[in-house]
Order: C-alpha cells, then structure tokens, then sequence
C-alpha cells in the first residue's frame, strides 16, 4: 500500500514538472489550466496525508520552471521570490480561504481585501533605479529569471522613466504583459494570410514575444502591461497598504487595471467576482478569475507564505465560458483505437476569443443521453477555456433530425461492433482500417510519445496511402527516395526524418509503452506501469490480475492491456521494433 502511494506520489510530480516545463519556457502548454489544477491538488492532498513523501523539489514546493539556457537571456536573481497563487475555483473554497485569514488574524481591525482581475499573459519584474528602468526580467522558477530588459522596453505603455514625487531610489514593480484580443486576431490572421505559424491564444503570443532575439519583432507584437504588485523596495517608503501602491504606481506613470476594487466584506468580494464575471466577454483581453489579496502589506507579512505561493493572496478563478450556438450537423470519425466518435458541427461562435465551429461529442451513448439533433439550439463550453463541449440542449429549429449511427466503418467499410463494458461501437479491423492506423502513427511521433520532428498529419496521410508504411515498425525503414516523393518534402527535410527516426530509436520504457497507443494507457498509467515491471519482457508476461497492482489500472484496463499485448499483430510488431529496429532504453528505467 505504502509502495503504491509512494510510486503514485513520484508519478505525478514527474507529470507535473513536464507540464510546468512545456507551459513556463517552452509557452507550449499540453493540458488546461483545470486539468494542471486537478493534478496540483491531487498532490497536494497526497504529500499532506503522506508528509515522509514530501520533497523539497517537489511541484508543489515549486513556482514555474528553471529558466531556460539560453546564450540571449542571462539570468536574473529574484531578491524577493516571485511567487505563484494558489487557486480556489468556487464559492465554498473561496469562503474557506476567507474565514482562514479571518482566525488567524482575529486580533487586527477589520481586514481590508484587494481585489484585481487575473489577467492571462507573463509574470514580468520591471527595476527601477534613481526613477530610470534599468532591468526587466521573467518569473522563471520564483527565484531566476531571464532578463528581457531590451524586449520589455519596446512595450509602449511601460515608462522608461517614472516621474512624481517619493519615489524610492530602487523600485522594483511586478505585473503581467499581455496581448489585446483584438490585436492578437490581426496579428494571427497575418500569419495565416502568409502561410506562417498562428499561434494558440494570447499568452503564448506575449509569452514568445518577450522571449525574441530581436527587440523589433516584440515593437511589432504591440505588447502592453499592468501593474499588480511589488517587489524590492530601498532608498525610500511606500504605502503600507497595497491598493495605494498601486495609486502610487498610476501617479508615476506606470499602468494599472481600472478594475481593482476595495472590499471591506466577504459578501463585497463575491460580488466584485460576479461583476468581473458578466463583464469578462467585453474586455478586449483574457482573464481567467479575479485576485484577492490583504491590502494591509503588515498583515501580508504577518500571514506569510509557504514554499510557492503567499498565505494573504489567492485566485478565484471563472469557469468555463459558455455560447449559444446551432448543430449543423454530425459527422462520425474513427480515432486509433478503432471508436467511432461523433463530432458536432456547427454554427461558428466566438468563445473566449476562440471560434468554435465544431463539438465532440466523445461516443455514440453521447447522442442519445443529450437526445440531440440535427438542428437543435445548443449550450458550448470550452472546458478548461481550451475544449468545446456541449453542455445542453436548450431547444430548436422548426426542422431537426434524428441523427442515424453508422454500423459500417466510415474509414474501411467494416462492421461497426459495441464491445462489452463499452459505450461506443469500435472498428475491429485492427491496423488494417486506415483511420486506425493514420491516428496511430500519428499518436506514434507525438511529442509525449517517441517525438519524432519533422512528420506531421499530412505526410503521415500520404504514407498510408501509398501503402509505403503499413504498420509502426515500417516508419524506421523509409528511404529518401520514398520520403522525398512526399509533398512538401524535399531531400533536405526528408535527411532530417530519417535522422529523426534514427535519434527515436533511444527512448524510456514509459514513452515507448505509451506510443503504442494501448487503450487509456495516458503518460500516468504509462510511467506507472514502467515503474512496476522494469522491463517489456515482465510486462508481456503479466496476467491480469498482476496488471491490476498497478497504480490506476482497474479489472477493465488490465483486461484492454492484456487484448492488446495478446494480438499476434501487436506482439510481432513490438518484436519488429526491439529486436530488427533496435529500439532501446535504459535498463530499470521507468521515469518518463
């Protein structure tokens, strides 16, 4: 028992530092904002129950991710830590973080909250010396950051100089830089207009352009910033009260959000939430909750903080944004695993700054539990303010059709079958069904599989078919001449595939495991599963009931882990990549 705890313990923070690495410095994040948070207090809970667990390294203990080395951005040392916030994400989480500021400073006059919107850009520290910006810098892991002091002064609405009165001799500022959403759609429908990369929302557009070598493509990006916080003071005073620091911010010229509020009660508090809430769709930026903190900067003190976040501050964030759209139509896809999932077409909506045009609906049971129809008026929500799902049915058109379920593979023809135990109906054509085998090479080269640069969607298409790769173990025998046939391939980029494939062949056994695209075996259950057995030849030799030790697998998975290492298909497959391709991994590796 105690094993399985510790495993799931190391598991998670082994995750979790992967996340915070692909979201701190590559502005490339992997999961939502809600399923990072999920994962973060599943910790938290497990290193509070289980305390001899508990590392100093762990992410819980941990702000962001190291900076990155790099030649252009040196590094800068935080004097005072930068912190990170922790999140309450409803009303009764919110009133427990109330009531325990409330008893532990039960002998102060009336505590006084500040209350600011969560503005969703880039920790920036901005020093000031002798009133004149001398340093910019990133949050980096809390304590090191990269110094991005040429980038942060092609942002216009951050003054060189500061002017006014008082003004302590060293000052550092703290805030957020951000994009506009509508400048971030200019920008985006730019790069689309001329074939380049668009990118994802408008953190990761701030995010990447603060990280430029040249300062003239961040001019271009039309940044801005807003003041939230402070950081070294010397030479000089300042208010002891936090929303008149940021007064003394505005008066110095510095950005601060029009929205900040303060609340003497709690009952203020929730009813600035709620404000910020209905007017967060006409803000021409991204928010993801309002920020709480005690105003009084003695009491700040006096509450503390723990490893990476304050005891006086917390972020209450929003939920989901939701639209009211119309369901065009169903189409039906088939996924790696041979499932038939039904995707939602519809009537274009802007959600979050998103166009949405399309819903899963995750399996054929979906239909029939919603009871939706072609036609019908529908509630969407992006979850996690990343997917769009739809969450009701709330009515319809004069005209709405039955939807009508295939019982033949759209991708081969085959018979369509609901195994047991299931809620949706499968392929059972195996590899054999191109849509099965497109998605599996596809999950194959993922970056959290074998990560395999250079061969995306449209060049995996064209492989399977000119029937030039038939299965997993054919990617490693591709010519030149065959990849250089590809469109948009030329020999260049097909010597680098080949090169790739080539670097693929040193893996970790959990990355390996999870690129075989088993049934719900995630990153998690991958590393877990590494974890247990130590070695392939354990593992396919394992019989149910020793699958079902490990960590998160169930009678259900063990049973899926099991079909699949029992298809002769998958097992000479496996054989072909270990023994003829020469994939290999370090011995009682089991870490992702």
């Amino acid at each position: 028992m105690i094993d399985s705890i510790k495993d799931k313990i190391t598991n998670l923070q082994i995750l979790l530092r992967h996340y915070q690495y692909q979201y701190h410095m590559l502005d490339q994040p992997e999961v939502s904002d809600s399923e990072y948070d999920l994962l973060i207090n599943e910790l938290r809970v497990l290193e509070k129950e289980y305390p001899k667990f508990l590392m100093t390294d762990s992410p819980t203990q941990c702000i962001g991710s190291s900076p990155m080395s790099r030649n252009t951005l040196k590094k800068v040392y935080h004097e005072v830590p930068m912190l990170s916030l922790d999140n309450v994400i409803d009303k009764n989480s919110y009133l427990a973080f109330h009531k325990r500021i409330e008893d532990e400073l039960y002998d102060s006059d009336q505590i006084r909250f500040c209350c600011e919107l969560k503005f969703d850009g880039l920790a920036v520290s901005l020093l000031y010396e002798d009133r004149r910006l001398v340093r910019a810098s990133t949050r980096g892991d809390g304590n090191n950051g990269e110094n991005i002091t040429n980038n942060i002064r092609m942002i216009k609405s951050i003054p060189s100089y500061l002017n006014g009165h008082n003004i302590p001799k060293h000052l550092e500022v703290r805030g957020e830089a951000f994009m506009f959403l509508s400048h971030f759609k200019k920008i985006n429908y730019e790069a689309l207009s001329s074939g380049h990369k668009v990118f994802s929302n408008p953190r990761n557009a701030a995010a990447g352009s603060l990280r430029q070598i040249d300062p003239c493509i961040t001019l271009k990006r039309q940044l801005s910033f807003i003041c939230y916080g402070l950081g070294l003071v010397e030479g000089g005073t300042m208010p002891t009260s936090h929303i008149k620091c940021l007064k003394k911010f505005r008066d110095w010229g510095l950005p601060v959000s029009e929205h900040t509020r303060l609340c003497y009660t709690r009952d203020e508090v929730l009813e600035f939430y709620d404000q910020m809430k209905i007017n967060r769709p006409f803000l021409d930026y991204d928010i993801d909750g309002v920020v709480i903190k005690v105003d009084d900067l003695l009491l700040q003190k006096k509450l503390g903080c723990i490893t990476h976040a304050p005891r006086w501050a917390v972020a209450f964030k929003f939920p989901a944004q939701e639209k009211i759209t119309t369901v065009r139509d169903i189409d039906f896809q088939v996924g790696r695993t041979g499932v038939l999932t039904p995707v939602a077409k519809l009537e274009p909506v802007s959600i979050s700054g998103v166009i949405v045009s399309s819903a899963t609906l995750y399996n054929t049971s979906s239909i029939s539990r919603l009871g939706i129809r072609i036609g019908d008026r529908v509630t969407i929500r992006r979850a996690g303010d990343v997917i769009p799902q739809i969450v009701s049915i709330i009515g319809s058109n004069a005209q709405r059709y039955e939807v009508i379920i295939p019982i033949f593979c759209p991708a081969c023809g085959s018979v369509l079958k609901r195994e047991k135990g299931e809620t949706g109906v499968r392929c059972t054509n195996g590899l054999t069904c191109s849509a099965q085998l497109k998605g599996a090479l596809k999950h194959f080269v993922s970056r959290r599989a074998l990560n395999i640069h250079g061969i995306g969607e449209k060049i995996i298409t064209q492989l399977v078919e000119k029937k030039y790769v038939k299965n997993l173990a054919d990617l490693f025998n591709l010519t030149i001449t065959q990849l250089s046939e590809m469109e948009h391939m030329g020999p260049k980029a097909a010597q680098y595939l080949v090169d790739q494939l080539e670097k693929a062949k040193k893996t970790t056994f959990s990355r390996f495991l999870y690129a075989l695209g088993i049934s719900n075996i995630g990153q998690t259950t991958a590393v877990n599963l590494a974890a247990h057995f130590k070695t392939l030849d354990a593992l396919m030799n394992a019989n149910i009931d020793d699958l079902i030790l490990v960590n998160g697998i169930g009678r259900v998975v063990a049973g899926r882990i099991r079909h699949f290492l029992d298809e002769e298909n998958n097992r000479q497959v496996i054989r072909i990549l270990i023994k003829d391709i020469g994939i290999t991994w370090m011995p009682m590796v089991g870490l992702y």
